[in-house]
């Protein structure tokens, strides 16, 4: 074990951070380009890159419960959550480099199918991620004890993972898209692969509280279920705004039909506006916690804290449909949906941990994250109706809706479930 792991300095922490900073990238990346790649250099509509986007909840239904049951019970090479971690970053770096060459792949097979590609490529960047995901996650709580420690190192990991997460989308705003493909790749790969190599896991799991007594508890199954249909309603509106508002930017701000066929020139300037767009959104995203959160969630509680931003989030999303029609509204509003995003990235681990069987937070981290793909699944099925809808500000009006049913939704779960649990960080991301 290195020293800095046994004295759990901060140098160990940020080596920590980087396996899911790691994943956090690759998520950006796709939010950044995935739907920007296939309509602007092979054409697909808003139907067909929804189905594409659906590629990734198929994959995270199965993916992330599987992973985290095992994960919790198994030991191979040296470690219980590493194997997952370098096998799913490695393939997660190999498809992100597949994103510009889905017409390379296309023609080295001998099939005319661009879709079909994209679908697979999507598909298998998904699931790498959600190979990945849950054990980054998990690794934290293996390898520092409860407490503040345990606290700092989720605090760590969402200020790390959320400064990458802004650099990607400002490399793919001031540079291009193809530029943060490439960077991508590479970060995800060094992230994902070598800090699990000076990670040392425990062989075997307790949980304790934290005074240091062994502490046997059960899941609260209809505690658990309310917090799962409140967070599926926030990611039904976050995921139709990840999937659709570069048709948003196209058609209410840039003003062209979503079937207009653009030059570079033209491509690139909805390229900058999305790379902003989401840069700021981040960056609210991972200064908030810390800072403003975590303290409000001390005096009034994480449960209304995030029903607050939850409520203000769909505020946000409401004054885009309405009046969101510039590029300069648009960024200004992205920092008050941030508000909501901090929050959805900070806090509904820290209330779901309280009500679920400590020993098994592999398995309840894959089930709870049923509470976003199912969302995203359905968000991904929008592209038709949306694709037939006129005018483009549908996209916000939906995810507005959506936000306001989680927020009242918020209000059933209570507020003390169980023993104090840290703020954590990239709750949902597939």
């Amino acid at each position: 074990m290195l020293d800095i792991q046994k004295r759990l300095t901060n140098s160990f922490y940020i080596l920590l951070s980087l396996p899911a900073t790691a994943m956090g990238f690759a998520l950006c990346v796709q939010i950044a380009a995935l739907s920007w790649i296939l309509n602007t250099k092979y054409g697909l509509n808003i139907e067909e890159i929804g189905y594409v986007w659906m590629a990734g909840p198929l994959a995270g239904i199965l993916g992330q419960p599987i992973v985290g049951l095992i994960s919790d019970n198994v030991w191979f090479w040296n470690g219980r959550r590493r194997p997952f971690i370098l096998i799913g970053g490695t393939i997660a770096a190999l498809m992100i480099l597949a994103l510009p060459n889905i017409d390379v792949i296309n023609e080295a097979l001998g099939v005319d199918s661009i879709v079909g590609i994209a679908l697979t490529v999507a598909l298998t960047l998904d699931l790498a991620i959600n190979v990945s995901f849950n054990p980054t996650r998990s690794v934290i709580a293996d390898v520092t004890p409860t407490g503040d420690r345990r606290t700092k190192g989720y605090t760590w990991m969402q200020t790390i993972s959320g400064f990458f997460g802004v650099l990607a989308y400002l490399i793919g705003a001031f540079v291009s898209n193809y530029h943060l493909i490439y960077v991508g790749a590479i970060l995800v790969f060094v992230f994902s692969v070598f800090p699990s190599f000076f990670i040392e896991e425990p062989r075997q799991l307790e949980t304790t509280k934290d005074d240091g007594n062994i502490e046997n508890r059960s899941t609260n199954w209809t505690a658990f279920l309310k917090i799962n249909l409140a967070h599926a309603f926030t990611w039904l509106g976050v995921q139709t705004m990840f999937v659709y508002t570069f048709f948003y930017i196209k058609g209410v701000i840039m003003g062209y039909e979503a079937t207009d066929q653009l030059s570079q020139a033209e491509n690139d300037d909805i390229g900058f506006t999305i790379g902003i767009a989401f840069a700021i959104l981040n960056t609210v995203g991972f200064v908030l916690p810390a800072t403003a959160l975590q303290p409000l969630a001390e005096r009034i509680g994480r449960v209304r804290t995030h029903m607050l931003c939850i409520a203000i989030m769909a505020v946000g999303y409401l004054l885009l449909a309405l009046v969101g029609n510039s590029q300069i509204s648009l960024f200004i509003l992205m920092a008050i949906v941030g508000i909501g995003w901090a929050a959805v990235v900070s806090l509904p681990f820290a209330i779901m941990s309280e009500v679920v069987d400590q020993s098994r937070m592999g398995l309840f981290m894959g089930l709870f994250n049923l509470s976003v793909v199912i969302p995203q699944l359905v968000a991904s099925g929008l592209g038709g109706y949306i694709e037939h809808y006129a005018d483009k500000s549908i996209i916000f009006y939906i995810s507005a809706g959506a936000l306001a049913i989680s927020a009242v939704l918020w209000l059933l779960v209570k507020e003390n479930q169980g023993v104090h649990s840290p703020i954590s960080a990239k709750t949902g991301a597939h």
